[in-house]
């Protein structure tokens, strides 16, 4: 099993350096054509540098993307979780399952460094190790989306009363949309970052319904999808935006309001079992303590006369 694992790691490491000899090849070139005609110079920036050390670094990982059996679905279902945790790169998919094979090869190679495997049962460390780190970038990525989602709902409150001031002072949806990513780019980066796809979806020709319905999808947060099923609502009847936007808004608030006082009614009942387990053995300890001490201490006397 070692000698199997030392050997892969050999050839991952093989690997490695045929893909940072791929990303440098322009620089060795550069380097040839300078030594031939010392007056030609390639002007690059710090920016394309980049962008081609990173094109380079996506085509190494694809070897181990396509390491991973996959469906279509599966990748639908993928894709969409990136999106929702804000990666709308193109490569995204890419990395996340290269990930999740290169995780467990170094879980592999720190548990074989280290000799925890050598210390229990290896073939149990390098299954575990294996097991962790095919899962670890599903957890991650879940973990990502939560505090994203719970970002975007702290964050709706102030989308919305900055839209209802904006359309009572006379601007149009489209132009309070936009004019609302901008002010709060810098407070609310993650739900204005949002909206911004939608001012851009909806410049692009898209229709408003559709962009905002792309928006609850993306998000998938119950909040954001019922201020999307107000606006879609507000615009096939005519009814007033910002009067429906004022009413939600005051319903939100209503809600976490509510929610708030719940979650404070049950620490009552969450500190129960702190009291029970910790707070009270020690109280008693403290104040019997010294009483039974003095017990033992008179039985004691009295036994021995």
């Amino acid at each position: 099993m070692i000698i199997a694992i030392v050997a892969f790691a050999g050839v991952f490491l093989l690997f490695v350096a045929g893909g940072l000899m791929f990303a440098s090849k322009d620089t060795m070139a550069d380097r040839v054509t300078a030594v031939i005609s010392p007056s030609f110079q390639r002007k690059d920036d710090i920016k394309s540098k980049l962008a081609k050390t990173g094109a380079s670094f996506t085509v190494f990982l694809g070897f181990f993307e396509r390491l991973m059996p996959r469906s279509a679905g599966e990748v639908t279902v993928i894709q969409q979780r990136l999106i929702r945790a804000g990666f709308r790169e193109e490569g995204a998919i890419n990395y996340f399952y290269s990930s999740k094979v290169l995780v467990p090869l170094v879980l592999c190679i720190i548990a074989l460094v280290t000799g925890i495997a050598d210390a229990t049962s290896p073939i149990f460390v390098y299954l575990m190790c294996l097991a962790l780190g095919f899962l670890a970038p599903d957890f991650w990525l879940g973990r990502v989306i939560t505090n994203r989602q719970a970002k975007i709902r702290r964050g709706l409150p102030d989308v919305l009363d900055l839209l209802v001031i904006c359309i009572e002072a006379g601007l149009g949806l489209d132009q309070a949309t936009a004019r609302t990513v901008e002010e709060l780019r810098s407070a609310q980066p993650v739900i204005s970052d949002e909206i911004g796809v939608v001012v851009l979806e909806q410049r692009a020709g898209k229709p408003r319904a559709e962009a905002w319905r792309h928006l609850a999808d993306r998000t998938a947060v119950e909040s954001v999808q019922q201020v999307v099923a107000v606006l879609i609502q507000s615009e096939k009847f005519g009814t007033s935006v910002a009067k429906n936007l004022r009413v939600h808004s005051e319903v939100m608030r209503s809600k976490r309001r509510q929610a708030v006082e719940e979650q404070a009614a049950k620490t009552t009942v969450k500190l129960v079992f702190p009291l029970v387990f910790f707070i009270f053995p020690t109280i008693f300890i403290v104040t019997i303590g010294p009483a039974a001490i003095m017990m033992m201490e008179s039985f004691a006397k009295f036994l021995s006369h």
